[in-house]
């Protein structure tokens, strides 16, 4: 059994010094802290727990930088999704996997070592159904494999175009299932995973199911992950008051009975009593604050979030820019630029930003994946090594290392990363990324030609 010596590594909440780690069967098997390296170990400088992406939408990563020039005046999220179908219109599986893969790769690169892939590009370019109802699910499949990232694989029910059961656009057409032909494709996609992959169920937003669907969804998934869009827009927040007279957070909690293995994505617009009451009930905000940014949604009330000792993880959503220490610092820079302070996502017992930071997205982002969080005997042998050499660490303490990670490094900064004790990235680069990219390119050459 190989044996891996870190100078520290970074177990419940704080760093260890001279940690020798075991892996058997992608788990870890033991943990001796306080030990010199023995002449036969591995040897490496920091360890930390992979993080969790707790939401991607894989094929997206096809578009970034493809939505960059402005449309129309009132440019925002409703014109980007125009150009996300428009996109979307001719991926094959074999395009959704290797776009996918890339993706995954540069997750694994930047220290995610688990991904919540909401997944609801389910049919062909026609909007039928392939004959294998999890035939895209598959292709998600095959990329975690590829890359060799964790997967919660998270299949989307989609059913209407707006509140009230609305019709659905033709834009949307490839996402549609009725209740039946979704619980096949569920059933269908539980067969395709392997190892350590687990299954949950999203309702893609209560714009796209009724009530009585979001309850049939509850039945269907009674224990796994439940994801959901919720309060990304201002104009879904209206539409949403329009059709029950209460705000899509509210309506939840409401009506849902949401709980710890709910996970509401983005929580973007809360109001009033909306932030104590998400933070009591358990849940998880899925923040992603780059693709939030880049589409303009608005800037989640973390700090008055985090103050209810509310929980929350981070994902990369539409892609655009793959990095889990950029959308930590989004997340704080953005309360920053809102309320013209500084040092804000800190707390009493955890006055470093980077360390809360990390330690809480760690925590919220293994509970909404449905997995068990940090370096512990059992758990996933997923652990990301960083570089102490690199230059963004010279001269620092422990208690700075992980704002040097988050808030001052660039490439590099990440030396190894082992996902189920395969080492996926090795001196800061995939293992596979050449072979990986190498289809990412001519999958783009082909769709943009």
């Amino acid at each position: 059994m190989p044996a891996y010596w870190f100078e520290r590594a970074w177990m419940d909440g704080r760093w260890q010094r001279g940690v020798r780690l075991r892996f058997a069967e992608g788990r870890i098997a033991s943990i001796e802290p306080g030990v010199a390296a023995d002449a036969d170990d591995e040897r490496h400088r920091a360890a930390l727990p992979g993080l969790c992406n707790v939401h991607s939408h894989g094929f997206q990563r096809g578009m970034a930088g493809l939505s960059e020039r402005r449309s129309r005046p009132d440019d925002n999220f409703w014109s980007w999704r125009e150009i996300m179908y428009r996109f979307l219109d001719r991926l094959t599986p074999e395009d959704v996997a290797a776009i996918t893969a890339q993706a995954y790769a540069e997750m694994l690169e930047t220290g995610f070592t688990r991904v919540g892939e909401f997944h609801y590009l389910h049919h062909d370019p026609a909007g039928g159904r392939y004959a294998d109802p999890a035939e895209m699910a598959g292709a998600i499949v095959e990329a975690s494999d590829t890359a060799g990232i964790g997967l919660t694989l998270l299949p989307v029910f989609y059913a209407h175009g707006n509140f009230g059961a609305a019709p659905p656009s033709a834009g949307q057409r490839r996402f549609l299932s009725d209740i039946d032909g979704f619980s096949a494709l569920v059933d269908a996609a539980r067969g395709k995973l392997s190892g350590d992959a687990n299954l949950g169920v999203a309702p893609h937003s209560l714009r796209a199911v009724t009530p009585d669907e979001l309850a049939a969804l509850l039945e269907m998934s009674p224990a796994g992950p439940v994801h959901i869009h919720a309060a990304e827009q201002v104009k879904e927040v209206a539409d949403c008051v329009a059709w029950s007279g209460a705000r899509p957070v509210e309506w939840l909690i409401d009506n849902a009975g949401v709980d710890e293995r709910w996970c509401l994505i983005h929580s973007t617009h809360l109001a009033g009593q909306e932030v104590p009451r998400l933070a009591a009930s358990g849940a998880v905000a899925g923040l992603c604050p780059v693709t939030e940014a880049n589409l303009g949604d608005g800037i989640f009330p973390a700090v008055d979030y985090l103050a209810a000792k509310g929980r929350f993880g981070v994902g990369t959503d539409s892609n655009i820019l793959v990095d889990a220490a950029q959308e930590l610092r989004a997340l704080e820079y953005s309360q920053r630029l809102a309320q013209r302070a500084r040092a804000l996502l800190a707390g009493e017992e955890a006055p470093f930003v980077g360390a809360n930071l990390f330690a809480r997205a760690v925590d919220g982002g293994a509970q909404a994946l449905g997995v068990p969080a940090g370096l512990a005997v059992g758990h996933a042998a997923d652990i990301v090594s960083l570089d102490l050499d690199h230059p963004s660490f010279a001269g620092c303490d422990e208690a700075t290392l992980l704002d040097r990670w988050i808030f001052a490094a660039r490439a590099g900064a990440i030396d190894s990363v082992w996902r189920g004790g395969v080492k996926r990235v090795e001196k800061g680069r995939h293992v596979d990324a050449g072979a990986i990219a190498a289809a990412y390119r001519a999958c783009i050459a082909r769709l943009l030609a």
